[in-house]
């Protein structure tokens, strides 16, 4: 068996020898012989390819191997250590990694890494790195970074990075980027980022941020934030922020959700819009241009002392703030935070009647050593009166009901009626 082998390693080497000296002026013999020799290797042992005469790479570096480096010849197999070749249109195999100047076209496997100088057909495997001057069609894994120069299209899967110069279509997953120089579509999952230089079409989910150059369709999903430049039609959730430069068409979920025109939904803590909204805003602020930023100052017997600051559109408000003692001046501190939404009408002239829901959060502190719960939870409705004295000022009073529940127990603490009034600064 041993002896088997060893022949046919001997004649791998022996026909790799062969073709790589066909193209080698150094290492030919004189012309009548040559000739005879390619005579001889046509009729017997030649396969020739548009792309020059296909050989066998056993090679333990650069060049020192069965087939030296040239310009027209194609191999078939390559085994080695680190091989240099002009195209692979096969199997490729090596334990550090391989150069091919121009295509390849079949499979390719390396310790480290492998490069091409032109496009890439088929799959690549590499320990480090993956790097294709012009195109990828197929599959690409490396360790750490695969790189295209020109367009990408198929399956590329990178410890680190992958990078496209031109379009990625497929599905790209990266442990930290996937960058396209202009577009993408396809499904793109990374740990930090999706950086698309122009359009995305597709799915594109990052444990930080996603980014689109231009226009979105399709879906974004990130931790942290996501940046459509242009359009979006589709989908955009985030643990923070969503900003859109033009229309935003469909559903934006987020902390904060910005966009220069909105049609559909905006969900989120702060909502705005610059110019237009066809649709509907669902957050504790919802905010444009022409909303009016008011600050609220009162008094009452639900919490005794309390700031607000008021978000006024048209129509609808919404109120942030917070107030002090909700138990009795006598006991020790006790504060809340506090969130409204109404509607707002006028009655006549400056007068003004408006009605909102709210809730509340009270905090006891100290008071809980007395046998007073440390927090509870105040749901409460109002009906206010306001008029405006001049348009920076005016005056409100405040009827309602409201009462305080227990977090942790399904019970009522307090319950009453809410008496309040104070003054408007409507313009700060």
């Amino acid at each position: 068996m041993k002896r088997n082998l060893s022949l046919l390693l001997m004649s791998l080497l022996f026909a790799g020898t062969t073709l790589a000296q066909e193209h080698n002026p150094g290492s030919v013999q004189p012309d009548t012989i040559q000739k005879s020799s390619e005579n001889t290797f046509r009729k017997q042992r030649s396969s020739r390819t548009d792309h020059g005469p296909v050989g066998i790479n056993i090679s333990l570096w650069k060049n020192i191997s069965t087939q030296r480096t040239d310009t027209v010849g194609s191999t078939c197999f390559n085994l080695g250590v680190f091989s240099s070749m002009n195209r692979l249109n096969g199997l490729g195999m090596n334990i550090l990694g391989s150069v091919t100047g121009r295509n390849v076209n079949g499979m390719q496997m390396a310790g480290l890494s492998n490069m091409v100088g032109g496009s890439m057909r088929g799959m690549q495997i590499a320990g480090i790195t993956n790097i294709n001057g012009n195109n990828l069609i197929g599959v690409s894994v490396s360790g750490l970074v695969g790189i295209t120069g020109n367009h990408a299209q198929g399956v590329i899967i990178s410890g680190l990075a992958n990078i496209s110069g031109d379009y990625n279509r497929g599905a790209s997953i990266g442990g930290l980027l996937n960058i396209s120089g202009e577009g993408a579509s396809g499904i793109h999952f990374a740990g930090l980022a999706n950086i698309s230089g122009r359009n995305f079409k597709g799915f594109s989910g990052a444990g930080l941020l996603s980014v689109v150059g231009e226009d979105l369709n399709g879906m974004q999903m990130s931790a942290f934030a996501n940046i459509t430049a242009g359009d979006m039609t589709g989908v955009q959730v985030s643990g923070l922020g969503n900003v859109v430069g033009g229309t935003a068409q469909g559903l934006q979920i987020g902390a904060a959700n910005m966009a220069i025109r909105a049609q559909g939904l905006q969900i989120g803590l702060f909502n705005y819009y610059k110019e237009k909204l066809d649709g509907f805003q669902l957050g504790l602020v919802n905010a444009n241009p022409q909303t009016k930023v008011q600050l609220m100052l009162f008094g009452g017997n639900a919490t005794k002392l309390n700031v607000g600051t008021r978000f006024k559109n048209r129509l609808f408000y919404t109120i942030l703030g917070g107030g002090t003692h909700y138990l009795d001046f006598g006991d020790k501190f006790s504060a809340a935070l506090f969130y409204r939404a109404g509607l707002e009408l006028p009655l006549y002239k400056q007068l003004f009647i408006s009605g909102d829901l709210g809730y509340q959060h009270i905090e006891t502190f100290k008071n809980k050593n007395y046998g007073i719960p440390a927090r509870l939870y105040a749901l409460q409705a109002r009906v206010n009166l306001e008029y405006h004295l001049t348009d920076r000022f005016g005056l409100f009073l405040t009827g309602g009901y409201g009462g305080s529940r227990y977090y942790t127990q399904g019970k009522t603490y307090d319950k009453g009626i809410i008496v309040e009034g104070g003054a408007t600064i409507l313009k700060l």
